[in-house]
Formats: C-alpha cells, structure tokens, sequence
C-alpha cells in the first residue's frame, strides 16, 4: 500500500522471524519480571489464577486480530479495522489514544532503564542514562525497519533464553533434581494460608494488575504492514505467541509461588530474583536487573516503532498533519519517529522535574487505553466477522474460536475489568485519567468533524478490500 500524498511505501522487508519474536517481545517484559511481584503479594499462589484468566483474554483478542489481518490485511491493524467496522471516528479515537499510550511508555521504559543504569553507576545522574537510552533507540529506528526489526529480534531472544533457562531451573529445584533437594517439594502453593490466602477475590481483582503485563502482543498486527507475507506471518506469529505465553507466563509465575513463600514478594520488586536466590546462584540480583535492562529496552525499541507507524496510519487517513506522512528514503516515517521521541523526551523531563505530579498523571492518563482497544478490537472482529461471512465466506481461512459466543465473552470481561478498576482505590484514578484522555480525544475529532464538514468520511466497505491470496 502507498502512503498517500507522497506515492512512498512502508519497506516489506521483515522476516517470519522477525514477526514471531516481534510477538513474543512485545507480550514479554518488565511486566513479568517486576510487575508480577504486585499481583503475588496480592493473591498469593493463587495469582497463577490471574495470570491465567488474563492470558487466556489476551490469547482471544490475538485470535480476533488475527482472523482479521488475515483475512483483509491492512496496514493499520486494528485502528483500521475500528474504521472499517465502527466508523472512522473509533480509528481516529483508537489511533490517537493508542499513540498516546506509547509514546507515554518511551518515556517510562528510558526512566525506567535509567534507574536501572543509576543504580549500577550513582555518579551518573539518571535522567541523563534515559536520555541516552532514548536517543539510542531513537537511531535505531531511524535507520531502518530491519534494523529495529534486528535489535528487537535479539532483545526477544534474550528474553526468551532467560525464561528458559529460568523454567529449566526451577522445575529441576520443585521436582527436587536441584542439589541438596530430597525430592519434589510444592509446599509453597498451599502455606501461609493457603492456595488464595486473601480468597480467590483477591485473584480475580489481581486480574485488572496483570491484564497489562499482556499489553503488546499485538504489536505483531502493527508489524505486518512492512513484512513479506503479512497473511502468512502474522497467523504463524498469533499461534505461536499464544502457547507461548502460556508456558513463559503461567508456567514462570507457577514455578515463582512454588519456590519461594509468597510473603516474600514484594509491589516493587522482582520476584524471579528471590526465585533465583532460592537456587543460591551468585549475583541472582545482577542478572536479573541486566534481564530487566533488556526487556526495557525491547519495550523502548518497539514503543518508538508503534507510536510513528501508528502516526503514519493516522496521517494516511487525514487523521494528522500531512506532513508526517513523508518517508525518509531508507522507508521510514522519520518525521512521526521524531515527534514520538520529542514527546518521549518532554515526559522525561517532566519525570525529573515532577515525578508525583506531571509524570503520575501522564503514566496515569495512559493506563486503561489497553482495555480500550482490547474492547475495540472484539466489537471490531464481531462487527467485520458478520460482515464477512455473508459477502465474502472464503476470506475467513483464520478464524477466531467460538464465534460469536468468545467475542462476546471477551466484551463482557473487560467491561467487567473497566467496572473492577472503578470500584479498585489503587486503580481508580487510573482509569477516570485514562477516560479524560478518551474524553479529549473524543472532543478532538467532534471539533475537526464540525469545522471539516465538507470532508466525507473514508470508510470502506468490508468485501470491497483486495482477496486475500
């Protein structure tokens, strides 16, 4: 597809194994290492629970996503499926909130691996450590889509070799091969009161913590518009990343409570380091902050990719400035990379100057968009599914799982995650930032419709996109 207005084109040049570990990198990150301490303190063993009810919604809206890139591929992924099946006021509100929310993470994962930096060299001061982070990532993804396609590949990698090894490990400690065990030893899942100490309530509010540990598996949909086969490669990438999240997930989270008392994990801290101290390996703490460094900035690389393409998006639609469309000639949306870096650049400023202010409402403000799309996407795949199976039945060769009754499911579920984080203190002003920000976004396009009301809406007709080959 051309960029429009420039006759310019989004380079094809990434692989299946770019697209996979692309996947697998983006549902992999400080999420687990360090977020997973929260939910364990909250729930206990029974956090395995959370876990596994979050991972199998995530696994469903991949699903959704898939059958539809597969069938219509598009270069837009769900934001240009919102405006397929809603409108094109859902692929406005969705691009630019999903924008938004990622360009507020660049931000948090460069002051998030500078700490980590600070931490390991205090005469450095930190923002300085994110500036550079920043300003890496930024070059790298200038340079080319195969080569932000290369450094994720190899985050990814060492992402996934260290829970590997980390599932080796303590399965070996559980079953009692470890040395000095004398056999398998699960007394940790049911001491300090039980399986769910705090009652399984406790386990299914934890699910509205972790539900965004999950946020950006769908990052592949995004990719797809530069690979070579997006049809090919994204339902390889969507089935693969859901046995995988699975196993590194559910299977790293169940081997953590089994371990170590859950009394021990702590909101802040990561618990595979307690995990890793349990097997007494020198510098457990070390390794996993390096883990951690990694996974930051696998989230800062493909943050920065996300938020232009995304813009890009926007542009081609007559969403944004115009002049974001325009490509450097290596294929890439310089100018939409800049402005995500710029905007990067302010919120970490604002993070040294304010961090319980300014940067707490930014973070904030961004903090429910994943169940916003979540919410899209399903009403998306059931409004297009519809659609297809009456024009154009032969496109669906990738379908989604117990249509309509798991779309529907999936809805009601993170409603009911919405309703939960309303009634939730910790997350309460979490999602009333995060619905001001819908609200603006919202208010945006009404203005922009008012004041161009002579522009007619581009919104496509389902089976007029090209057959899927």
């Amino acid at each position: 597809m051309s960029a429009s207005g420039g006759g310019q084109e989004l380079q094809a040049s990434l692989h299946q194994r770019h697209m996979t570990m692309i996947a697998i990198g983006g549902a992999i990150g400080a999420g687990l290492f360090v977020g997973s301490g929260s939910a364990i303190s909250g729930a206990g063993p029974a956090a395995v629970v959370s876990y596994a009810v979050a991972g199998i919604l995530v696994m469903l809206v991949m699903r959704m996503l898939g059958e539809m890139v597969v069938a219509q591929p598009m270069k837009g992924s769900f934001s240009d499926y919102a405006r397929l099946a809603l409108g094109r006021g859902a692929g406005f509100t969705i691009g630019w909130l999903y924008w938004y929310s990622f360009v507020i993470i660049v931000a948090i994962e460069a002051v998030a691996g500078g700490a980590i930096l600070h931490g390991w060299m205090p005469g450095v001061p930190p923002w300085a450590f994110s500036f550079v982070l920043l300003t890496l990532m930024t070059g790298v993804n200038l340079i080319s889509v195969k080569s932000f396609a290369e450094f994720e590949f190899w985050f990814a990698s060492i992402k996934v070799a260290a829970i590997i090894v980390f599932l080796a490990l303590g399965t070996a400690f559980v079953v009692g091969m470890w040395p000095g065990r004398n056999g398998p030893d699960f007394s940790n899942l049911t001491a300090a009161g039980g399986f769910a100490p705090a009652g399984f309530a406790a386990a299914l509010s934890s699910i509205v913590v972790v539900i965004f540990a999950f946020g950006g598996a769908e990052i592949v949909t995004i990719a797809a518009g530069e690979s070579k086969e997006p049809e090919k490669s994204v339902a390889k990438a969507t089935t693969s990343v859901i046995w995988r999240i699975a196993i590194f997930y559910i299977g790293s989270v169940f081997l953590v409570v089994a371990m170590v008392p859950w009394t021990q994990a702590r909101p802040s801290l990561s618990p595979y380091v307690g995990a890793l101290n349990a097997l007494k390996i020198p510098y457990a703490g070390t390794v996993m902050e390096a883990i951690i460094l990694t996974s930051v900035l696998s989230v800062l690389n493909s943050a920065l990719y996300v938020s232009s393409r995304m813009l890009h998006v926007l542009t081609r639609h007559g969403d944004a400035p115009h002049a974001l469309v325009k490509l450097n000639k290596r294929g890439v949306p310089a100018r939409a990379i800049l402005l995500g870096t710029t905007i990067g650049y302010l919120a970490v400023f604002a993070q040294h100057l304010s961090p319980d202010a300014v940067f707490a409402f930014l973070t904030n403000s961004a903090g429910a968009v994943a169940i916003f799309m979540y919410l899209i996407i399903a009403a998306s795949q059931l409004r297009l599914r519809s659609r297809l199976e009456h024009a154009a039945p032969e496109k669906l060769t990738f379908k989604m799982w117990g249509y309509p009754y798991l779309t529907y499911l999936v809805l009601i579920a993170f409603t009911v995650v919405l309703l939960s984080m309303a009634v939730m203190e910790k997350t309460r002003v979490e999602l009333m930032t995060s619905l001001l920000s819908l609200g603006v976004v919202v208010g945006v396009y009404v203005v922009r419709n008012y004041l161009r009301r002579d522009i007619n809406p581009d919104v496509p007709v389902a089976v007029e996109t090209p057959p899927v080959v």
